[in-house]
């Protein structure tokens, strides 16, 4: 046992945290704590850190813990200082090389920068980078993937996995969830349930518990209906009965109410898309003499969604709020249509005043609201978005950072964009709203645009992506984030055999020569691309003409299945193309 905290109790207002909990870490525990926004996920971690309501716990001798906040805090002035601090604290001070190793790792290589002129997500790889190279057995790590790009998550991934320390982990991200952890807790109401195993585990192990709730919920709905049924049956039939028996309708109520589950609901309405959606042509930009991209150009089609990725700084955010009209190219032009209503979830959005009561800043834009159920207010909005109605006239800095970026997401979605562009919608959206969302956008009626580092969320959503290449250009791969990985997989065999055939350790012999059949099929492959390539513009150009969904769908389809055979041909071209080449030489 490495750490074991009991009675873990935590009031917040009128609403229960922790309901007199226990729990317990093993040597070496690789463990996720997760639950809805708002739960007491991170008041948790700081309490078992000792830093907020300290909790009676018992730990192995001498341990030491670091805590990673979502708003860390520093004791000095630049990279270099603050982490050689850090460092200097451990019982065994960590090697420079070890230091500059894990800073350029997060993309802080310049050491000597100021901390005050960081942004917020190099502060937060900072503080991740400080609770890496400290000595502590423990670490309580709030977040630790939001503001890291895709690379540096699969490294820090390999270096949790790796460690002998033991680790509880706040996350959203569901593949480090299955990759890394091996015990999952659960904080829900108050209470903390425990599930051995890795994500797909807990997944299972949730169902079974939520089955089992579920038919104790049956039978309490039929002793609270008995119940009911005596309470109606008149005074004269209640004096015969003993005032206990009133008394246990009573609690029943309450426990049926306490019972109902609060599920988010994501009904809300699109624009109407016309024919003419969004275009843009050889769009570049630059920060002074940086330039970011250039020669950019896409046609949106609708019910698009496309995901970009890259490594930081190469123009992802940039580039999203370019096409939102945010800011201006350096060249090119975006032509959008007429029709087109543009909802920008934003990465660095924040509240113009936090004093600002929840109910008010949601009525700023709309104190009614279309809905598929009709005309609603922004209160029962606010109830299906899981704000009870204690909190609709709590100012905005009354709620955490969780709740507060669902309440921005619902003041983007209730303006019916038809267009959505999302910059990190994952970041501090805990699970239960991250799958209602997927689902929303899996029947959204317009087009989605995001910059995601959630590789399970691009794998959802997106039908293709862009990749920022280092010569500044975009590169299209249909797919998702798996499908980019098999892809860059084929690459790399593909080159590390030609590699091979260049440095002469083996040579094609006549047998590894293209036969009749190959020869045929690589004269005949660009003929046929270019047929499918026909086809797919074909279809493109039925869908920008067309207002039927159920058509769209059916055209989308079809589009998708040309697609896959014109990648499968381009592969197989590719292939062909590479054996000639050997045989040649």
């Amino acid at each position: 046992m490495m750490l074991e905290a009991s009675g873990l109790h935590k009031v917040y207002g009128d609403k229960l945290i922790l309901d007199d909990e226990r729990l317990i870490l093993e040597e070496g525990d690789k463990a996720a704590l997760i639950g809805v926004n708002g739960c007491g996920k991170s008041t948790l971690l700081k309490m078992l850190a000792g830093k907020d309501d300290p909790v009676s716990k018992m730990q192995k001798k001498d341990t030491r813990i670091h805590l990673m906040t979502q708003e860390p805090e520093f004791e000095k002035e630049t990279i270099l200082e603050e982490i050689q601090f850090r460092s200097a604290q451990n019982r065994i001070p960590c090697e420079d090389y070890e230091l500059q190793s894990v800073l350029s790792r997060l993309e802080l290589a310049d050491s000597t920068q100021k901390i005050a002129n960081l942004s917020g997500g190099q502060k937060r790889r900072l503080s991740l980078a400080c609770a890496l190279i400290s000595d502590a057995e423990i670490l309580f790590l709030d977040e630790p993937t939001n503001h890291l790009d895709n690379d540096m998550i699969q490294w820090l991934e390999g270096e949790l996995s790796r460690t002998t320390r033991t680790i509880l982990m706040i996350t959203h991200d569901r593949y480090f969830l299955e990759n890394v952890c091996s015990r999952i807790f659960e904080l829900d109401r108050g209470h903390l349930y425990e599930h051995l195993g890795n994500y797909d585990q807990y997944l299972e192990a949730k169902q079974t518990r939520l089955d089992q709730e579920a038919a104790a919920r049956r039978k309490l709905e039929n002793i609270y209906r008995k119940e009911l049924e005596w309470v109606r049956a008149g005074v004269q039939a209640r004096s015969t009965k003993s005032k206990s028996r009133l008394d246990r309708f009573e609690e029943l109520r309450s426990a049926r109410k306490k019972e109902q589950e609060k599920n988010l609901d994501l009904s809300l309405q699109a624009s109407r898309l016309g024919s003419k959606t969004i275009e843009w042509k050889n769009i570049a930009f630059g920060y002074g003499d940086t330039p970011l991209f250039h020669d950019f150009s896409y046609h949106l089609k609708r019910n698009d969604r496309l995901g970009l990725i890259g490594p930081n700084g190469c123009g992802k955010t940039t580039f999203l709020k370019l096409l939102s009209q945010e800011m201006q190219p350096d060249q090119g032009v975006f032509e959008i249509g007429d029709t087109v209503k543009i909802g920008y979830f934003r990465q660095d959005y924040s509240f113009e005043d936090l004093n600002t009561r929840v109910i008010d800043y949601l009525e700023e834009d709309a104190a009614v609201i279309r809905s598929s159920r009709g005309v609603e207010t922004a209160s029962s909005m606010l109830e299906r978005f899981m704000f009870d109605k204690g909190q609709h006239y709590l100012p905005i800095e009354r709620l955490s950072g969780g709740e507060r970026r669902r309440l921005y997401l619902l003041k983007v979605l209730i303006q019916a964009p038809n267009v959505l562009i999302l910059d990190e919608p994952t970041n501090d959206l805990d699970l239960i709203t991250l799958e209602i969302l997927e689902d929303y956008l899996d029947d959204f009626a317009g087009i989605v645009v995001t910059v995601s580092h959630d590789r399970y969320f691009l794998d959802r959503i997106c039908d293709f992506l862009f990749v920022a290449q280092e010569d500044g250009t975009w590169k299209q791969y249909i797919g998702g984030y798996s499908d980019l990985l098999v892809y860059r997989e084929h690459a790399k065999n593909t080159q590390a055999s030609k590699e091979k055939v260049q440095k002469g350790s083996w040579k094609v012999q006549p047998a590894n020569r293209l036969n009749s059949k190959e020869k045929r099929k690589l004269k005949e492959l660009p003929e046929q691309m270019e047929k499918l390539e026909a086809q797919i513009a074909d279809l493109n150009d039925e869908m920008n003409n067309t207002t039927d969904f159920h058509q769209i769908d059916e055209l989308s389809s079809q589009r998708d299945v040309l697609e896959q055979q014109l990648s499968e041909m381009e592969m197989e071209y590719l292939e062909l193309l590479e054996k000639e080449e050997q045989c040649d030489k």
